[in-house]
């Protein structure tokens, strides 16, 4: 099954039987990294030098032809837009994205939309499990470089980095026998590995840094009651 990135990160961060996502406060922001990631994959952007220890790089489109997909085809077109940090970027293809790759995973039949309220009466969507035949295939990929030292893939790596920067690669995972510190240190390693060429690398760590920070705030939000 072609799926986005960006689908197999949101189909690892949903709960199967609850469908909820977990840090779903930041999903948002790593699927727009995601998206980023891909695009470079697709070799149609890539991030410049950084101007100055002061200034951050600029992402920037390396071709005007839209990606089939799409996700990706919009994604293309806002960083067509002008250039911009991979940090405003993230965010920028981040936005509504959660509604729309949710939208079709259940037209894929992969989840189902279920509709309740939170003690009768805030309304609430959850995503769980219908079909995990695609899923589990992605998170034995995901085990496999994380647990058994395999050499991911390109797609397997920037799915790794992304959960890296979500800190929850431990969390998708059955890793009996490694502890969640190993298992973090080595989503870490694989996320600064040289899996990929050099723009798609740049652009992997353009994209976790975006997203940290994402977390980061977020993160500070909560803790301070904001």
């Amino acid at each position: 099954m072609d799926t986005l990135i960006a689908e197999d990160l949101l189909l690892l961060l949903l709960d199967d039987e609850k469908g909820s996502i977990r840090g779903s406060s930041y999903a948002s922001t790593a699927l727009g990294g995601a998206v980023l990631i891909e695009l470079a994959l697709l070799e149609a952007v890539e991030v410049g030098e950084k101007p100055s220890v002061w200034r951050s790089a600029k992402v920037h489109a390396t071709q005007e032809a839209p990606p089939a997909d799409p996700v990706l085809a919009e994604g293309l077109e806002t960083v067509n837009e002008k250039e911009r940090t991979a940090q405003d970027l993230v965010t920028r293809l981040g936005k509504g994205l959660k509604d729309t790759l949710t939208d079709r995973l259940v037209e894929r039949g992969l989840v189902h939309r279920r509709e309740d309220k939170v003690l009768g009466i805030l309304p609430r969507t959850r995503w769980p499990a219908a079909d995990a035949t695609h899923e589990q295939e992605v998170r034995r990929r995901v085990t496999a470089a994380l647990v058994e030292g395999a050499e991911p893939d390109p797609r397997t790596g920037a799915l790794v980095a992304m959960l890296a920067a979500v800190d929850q690669a431990h969390r998708v995972i059955d890793h009996e026998g490694m502890s969640s510190r190993e298992v973090k240190k080595r989503a870490k390693a694989i996320g600064e590995g040289d899996w990929a060429s050099k723009a798609v690398r740049d652009a992997v760590a353009a994209s976790v840094a975006a997203v940290t920070a994402a977390v980061t705030a977020a993160t500070v939000a909560t803790s301070s009651g904001y």
